[in-house]
């Protein structure tokens, strides 16, 4: 089973459960190389059903102060490309199963070689990659290599994306599409977008891909509203934000996931009966 088939499996579990995937956000290296990789198994354990997972860069132009503030962490730290994909490999050699999304700029990938860097991604153990400042538009080479190493290459919608542009990234997307829930960076936010349930709308109208929502979730509540709508359910800064604060990182990791999974836990089908 190659990437884009664990993926697609994956959605197609939580689908007939009736209810939305719970699909956390680490950095990998963050706060260290181990640590990271004790916090990501916590989140597994807990509940996660795909886990996104950031590789730093020094320029994170999408995120928000708490992402960039573990990038930068983890970069100081001595984190590389390569160390992420070690470390991915070691999240396989543990037992992890939950399909494994690669975040990365696009810079990194130039740096690596974007051919070298999908086989490696693939023989790591990763199955999709997202790479928020790569349009559709300039993204053939990448996509290539993507589709032979059995990747899935997810690209990005905003509130503001035009039907023309919707079009574009759903023949374009494999494994699932990432809604972004605003316009700005990641970050937690104490309220949803009032025009979200129309943007998922006018999506889902233009495709059977699974769509996932993220930037600006941050509670159970929040997410559970968003899991009523779309397909699965991105959580990220509010989980680092967790961790910083933490005695205990991997415990308090682990029970931020399991609430955000419990509150997904409805049975959608019920509720709009």
């Amino acid at each position: 089973m190659n990437g884009q088939e664990h993926i697609a499996k994956t959605f197609a579990e939580t689908r007939i459960q009736g209810r939305a995937a719970c699909m956390p956000y680490f950095t990998l290296g963050y706060p260290q190389s181990q640590s990271s990789l004790e916090i990501i198994q916590a989140i597994a354990d807990a509940g996660a059903d795909l886990i996104e997972l950031g590789i730093p860069f020094s320029d994170p132009l999408a995120d928000g102060p708490t992402i960039q503030r573990s990038t930068q962490v983890a970069l100081e730290n001595g984190i590389s490309v390569q160390r992420c994909l070690d470390l991915v490999a070691g999240l396989r050699q543990l037992g992890l199963h939950q399909p494994l999304i690669l975040m990365s700029y696009i810079n990194p990938l130039l740096a690596y070689g974007v051919e070298r860097f999908a086989a490696a991604t693939a023989q790591a153990g990763a199955d999709g990659l997202i790479v928020p400042d790569l349009p559709p538009e300039e993204a053939a080479e990448l996509e290539m290599s993507c589709h032979r190493h059995g990747l899935a290459l997810v690209f990005l919608l905003a509130p503001t994306s035009t039907p023309q542009r919707i079009a574009l990234v759903v023949a374009r997307s494999s494994g699932f599409i990432y809604l972004v829930s605003l316009t700005g960076v990641t970050g937690a936010r104490q309220s949803l977008p009032p025009d979200l349930a129309d943007f998922i709308q006018r999506v889902h109208q233009a495709t059977d891909l699974p769509l996932a929502v993220g930037f600006g979730i941050a509670t159970p509540e929040q997410a559970q509203a968003v899991g009523l709508l779309a397909d699965g359910v991105i959580v990220g800064s509010a989980l680092i934000n967790a961790v910083d604060q933490a005695s205990d990182p991997c415990t308090t990791a682990g029970n931020f996931v399991r609430e955000i999974a419990l509150a997904l836990a409805v049975d959608r089908t019920l509720v709009e009966a």
